[in-house]
């Protein structure tokens, strides 16, 4: 049984931030599936990536569309809710429902804009273990995430040592390469540039409604790098639109029209101050920063860790996560590395489910 719910709980407690920052109030939106045990143990966490959302499973009423990871959530499927409880917390600096720079500073009374404070990846997760907390659970069966959210799952995995038994990273790294930064550099400077933009002053709500042409452009490269060239030949080959003349300057092929209309959608779905926040957060990430070493930064951990990579991901090539395992295995850390043999780009772990589900259903069940 799926038994979704949507919820939010706010908090009074300031938040300090590792920028030295604070947030003295905040809030969290997040979903549920399943049914937690009296033990409260059953738990598994499920982190979204960079413009996800906790809506990962199921769907809501009068919305025909499903949760980002609904084909991996739910009655017999390999994180099993008969079995297991399910929680996806929507992060700081979201605008699916969190606190977020179109929120409200409590000092002045106004929207943070520009104000709001940059946050890192171990500021989302310390700010997920209050709710877990809050909740009453004190251990997860597992933590699991994807990109961004396979990010997450390192940071719970090392900082709170002991809250999960297992956690599971997907299509992720230790930290972020330049290759990665690079692309997003492209969306960063194409919203900031965008006039429309204002500064961070823009309308909230024409832009939900017209969307933005500059963070359409910086969308379209992130596109290009969730996918791979094998990816787009078998999806796009040199397909022409019908309508379009060849011989037309402004002539399209097929994969010029799916850029543009994707792109041009998701401005309308999705905020450009969070992702500009939410894509520092993925840029200033490295595991190592406090440490000397990625042996020594991989040192606390005590859970069982599941590196599931796949062989044409363009923004965390596999070979971020081999390293990763090496480090583990001469640490004598309990861990396995799976390489899955894909060439559909960094978006498989979204997509290709049926390639790595039982690889998660094996590590959840041990």
């Amino acid at each position: 049984m799926l038994n979704l719910q949507t919820k939010k709980q706010k908090f009074y407690e300031p938040l300090s931030l590792e920028s030295g920052r604070m947030l003295l109030e905040y809030k969290l939106a997040y979903e549920t599936y399943g049914t937690l045990n009296a033990d409260k143990n059953n738990v598994i966490v499920v982190c979204h990536a960079l413009t996800g959302s906790h809506h990962a499973a199921g769907q809501y009423k009068n919305d025909d569309k499903s949760g980002w990871w609904d084909g991996l959530i739910g009655k017999n499927k390999a994180i099993d809710t008969d079995k297991f409880y399910v929680i996806c917390v929507s992060i700081l600096g979201s605008c699916y429902g969190s606190t977020s720079p179109l929120s409200i500073d409590k000092s002045t009374g106004k929207q943070y804009r520009l104000n709001f404070p940059v946050l890192a990846i171990s500021d989302v997760v310390k700010a997920q273990m209050r709710l877990f907390k809050h909740l009453g659970i004190n251990q997860a069966h597992a933590v699991i995430g994807g990109s961004l959210g396979g990010m997450q799952a390192l940071c719970f995995a090392i900082e709170f040592a002991d809250f999960a038994k297992n956690v599971i990273i997907l299509a992720s790294t230790y930290q972020t390469k330049p290759w990665a930064i690079a692309f997003n550099k492209i969306g960063i400077e194409a919203i900031k540039n965008d006039p429309e933009f204002k500064n961070g002053e823009y309308n909230e709500h024409e832009i939900l409604k017209n969307g933005l042409k500059g963070m359409a452009y910086g969308r379209m490269a992130g596109h290009i790098s969730f996918l791979s060239p094998d990816s787009m030949d078998k999806k796009f080959g040199r397909n022409y639109v019908k309508t379009d003349g060849l011989y037309e300057l402004f002539g399209r092929f097929s994969v010029d029209t799916y850029l543009q209309y994707n792109s041009i959608n998701f401005t309308k779905r999705f905020d450009p101050l969070s992702y500009l926040y939410i894509t520092k957060m993925m840029n200033i990430f490295d595991c190592t920063r406090h440490y000397d070493s990625l042996e020594d930064a991989l040192s606390p951990i005590k859970a069982k860790l599941t590196l599931i990579a796949f062989s044409s991901d363009l923004l965390f090539p596999p070979s971020c996560m081999q390293h990763m395992q090496e480090s583990l295995l001469k640490l004598g850390k309990n861990s396995k590395f799976i390489l899955i043999d894909s060439d559909y780009g960094h978006d498989a772990f979204l997509v290709e489910i049926d390639k790595f589900q039982n690889h998660v259903r094996e590590a959840l069940n041990e």
